[in-house]
């Protein structure tokens, strides 16, 4: 796993790497995914780098609750009926970029 030096989605957050920033909360972002898989596809990011769903840490499913509320307000915004989140878990779950993140998905 990367450490957060080399960690993308850190860059990202820090606007070291442009993006198309959605949303931007106290605790986590929103950017559109740069290889979408759905007309919306964002991907929901916490400030705080976390591997991933495995590397959690006790204390930590506050702030993966907050992702979800976060989704649900960037789907608001965006005016969506209905969508999909979801959480690729680990290489053989998906995962491609290691700091826990979450899809938001819809057409």
């Amino acid at each position: 796993m990367k450490n957060m030096t080399d960690c993308l989605f850190c860059k990202i957050i820090a606007k070291e790497i442009p993006s198309s920033m959605v949303y931007e909360g106290s605790q986590a972002v929103g950017f559109k995914d740069i290889n979408p898989k759905a007309k919306h596809h964002i991907l929901v990011v916490p400030r705080k780098h976390i591997d991933s769903v495995m590397a959690m840490e006790e204390g930590d499913q506050e702030l993966v609750g907050h992702l979800i509320w976060d989704a649900k307000k960037i789907a608001e915004d965006l005016q969506l009926e209905g969508y999909q989140l979801r959480f690729h878990v680990g290489a053989k779950g998906g995962q491609e970029i290691f700091h826990l993140h979450l899809h938001l998905l819809a057409d």
